[in-house]
């Protein structure tokens, strides 16, 4: 059977189990809608977490920046896990014995505020829109080179299919599509790395391939990727090239906006009891970590198959670089999806793959006839890309494909029902139409999913970057906007509704005005994005904690010069803070 033929199989199978599902366990009421009815097990609680957890970006893109980046990669890791830590201790048990269906919604009782409740509405919005942005485009790449149509048709499929068993199930459908998803996603992302551990070191396991030797041309993994690397003139894979400043807050947004994610948060108000709330954390880390140190090693080949597939011998003997005419059928057909791009600036025929920024070793090229790098690889397609290198056969192709559909759509139909529950029920319900039927808000719930999955749609048909560029980015927001406010609410029982508006503005302002100014996320930078124009060496990625200490001193200082909270509302951090 052909790969196009096997992977609309592959895929559509999936889809037909995710709708089935979603038919089966679909919500009757507003409770299954916004939080399953309160009755879903750890296990499948934490499965499902992971699955919304491990998106598009870990899925598709956090291998190839780890492929690209080499050791600045490993903030993505540490960060990215470490925020579950955070999350397990400080907020899942005691967001889940307050009790209700949204993170808006403890905010605004918390500070006895509706003023509070809109502006965490705002908040979330903002940071739901820019995650989603990048699981649509990993629905767009998937389909636009697995299923050979354009990206338009692909996203329309991708977003009939989560309007289905979002629309139609909330967060009950959601849920359990959810566990189906990560069992796709976790046996398509380990089984192609198992594949290609085989294949190049001779070890099965990928965690201890990372550190074993190659089978052809002896030495170890990571000191041959290092020579490979640093002869075509980039820095060694194993040395980081980042500050040590920028390092630590990148991981620090990116551990902080992990326990400040409204679409993580809500996962743990659908478990029966407060000490299962801790319990599924713990299952969710477990099920994360299975791929996430399996990540480093598919970086790692991704990056040694990629390059010397196209050097095939020393650096700057002619015949050792690719000829193009003689690309392999992979190559080929991910030029078509424009995400992989050749240049002939010399006219010699050949692919010349290196640094060209490194002034030392491009000053040695164009002696030899070499006038720039020629190959553009967008960092997305490593992942995707990387079975079809190593030369797997068509069913695990097929089973990538699938996968990193069902990473993507998993995190988008978590991300679209919190932007629905915040409309319908912290707008709607909370604030402007307080006497509204549980009939009524349940479709205002899903006119406003069906909504959102629209403007989903468009972004991700205007992307406004690479999928982890755009996610972290949204660790930022969640870490300078959300989480402070709800730590101190559980911590603190005299800071107010004051403080917590101020603290919520002052962080979600300052850390998007940062990043549209060196990004430009939704609009053209305003100034160049290099390290010298930083904000104390710190990058529109780790601007997120700066802007999560200034919402903690903002929300402290302002409370302090305000009437302390009435007593109802100490009485209720009081009861959040101690067991039954």
């Amino acid at each position: 059977m052909d790969l196009q033929t096997l992977t609309y199989l592959v895929v559509g199978l999936s889809f037909a189990l995710y709708i089935g599902i979603a038919y089966w366990s679909r919500a009757s009421s507003t409770g299954d809608f916004y939080v399953a009815g309160k009755h879903v097990h750890p296990v499948a609680n934490g499965m499902a977490t992971a699955a919304d957890w491990m998106s598009a970006a870990s899925f598709i893109s956090m291998a190839g920046l780890i492929a690209f980046l080499g050791y600045d990669g490993s903030v993505y890791l540490m960060g990215w896990t470490g925020g579950y830590v955070l999350l397990a201790l400080l907020l899942a048990p005691y967001l889940r014995k307050f009790g209700k269906f949204t993170v808006p919604e403890f905010i605004g009782e918390r500070y006895g505020s509706n003023g509070a409740r809109v502006v965490a509405v705002i908040c979330l919005i903002v940071i739901s829109f820019t995650y989603v942005a990048g699981q649509m485009r990993g629905v767009g790449i998937v389909f636009s080179r697995f299923l050979n149509v354009d990206i338009g048709v692909g996203l329309l499929v991708g977003m009939g299919v989560v309007f289905t068993y979002a629309v139609a199930g909330g967060m009950k459908g959601i849920t359990y599509t959810q566990v189906a998803q990560y069992c796709v996603l976790i046996f398509a992302y380990t089984v192609p790395a198992v594949f290609i551990s085989l294949q190049v070191t001779g070890v099965a396991l990928p965690q201890a391939a990372f550190g074993a030797e190659v089978v052809e041309g002896g030495g170890y993994l990571l000191t041959k990727l290092d020579q490979i690397v640093t002869d075509l003139g980039f820095a060694a894979y194993t040395d980081g090239t980042k500050s040590s400043v920028d390092v630590f807050f990148i991981t620090l947004a990116l551990m902080v906006g992990t326990a400040g994610l409204p679409h993580v948060l809500v996962r743990f108000f659908t478990v029966p009891k407060v000490r299962d709330a801790r319990i599924s954390a713990g299952y969710a880390l477990l099920f994360i970590a299975i791929l996430y140190t399996t990540a480093p090693a598919v970086g790692a080949l991704a990056r040694l198959n990629l390059t010397t597939t196209i050097q095939t011998g020393p650096v700057f003997e002619e015949t050792a670089n690719l000829a193009y005419e003689e690309r392999p059928e992979w190559f080929r057909t991910w030029e078509e999806t424009g995400l992989l791009a050749f240049e002939d600036k010399n006219d010699d025929g050949r692919i010349q793959y290196y640094n060209d920024a490194n002034p030392e070793f491009a000053a040695r090229a164009r002696e030899h006839g070499w006038e720039g790098n020629e190959l553009t690889v967008d960092r997305d397609i490593i992942v995707l890309a990387n079975p079809e290198i190593a030369g797997l056969p068509n069913w695990v192709v097929a089973l990538v494909a699938a996968g990193g559909i069902a990473a993507a759509l998993s995190t988008a139909a978590g991300l679209l029902l919190v932007i629905s529950a915040a409309v319908s029920h912290d707008l709607l319900k909370g604030v402007f139409v307080r006497g509204i039927s549980e009939r009524r808000e349940l479709l205002a719930g899903r006119i406003s999913a069906a909504v959102a999955i629209l403007m989903a749609g468009y972004l991700g048909y205007n992307p406004p970057g690479f999928v982890a560029q755009v996610v972290a980015l949204a660790f930022g927001l969640a870490a300078s906007s959300l989480f402070p406010v709800i730590l101190l609410g559980i911590l603190s029982m005299r800071v107010n509704k004051q403080g917590a508006i101020a603290g919520m503005l002052t962080g979600l302002v300052f850390t998007l005005s940062y990043i549209l100014y060196f990004k430009g996320v939704f609009m053209p930078p305003l100034a160049e994005n290099v390290a010298e124009n930083w904000l104390f060496g710190i990058s529109p990625e780790g601007i997120g904690a700066v802007g999560a200490m200034l919402n903690f001193a903002v929300t402290l200082v302002v409370s302090k010069l305000t009437p302390a909270p009435p007593e109802d509302i100490r009485q209720l951090v009081q009861r959040i803070r101690v067991p039954r």
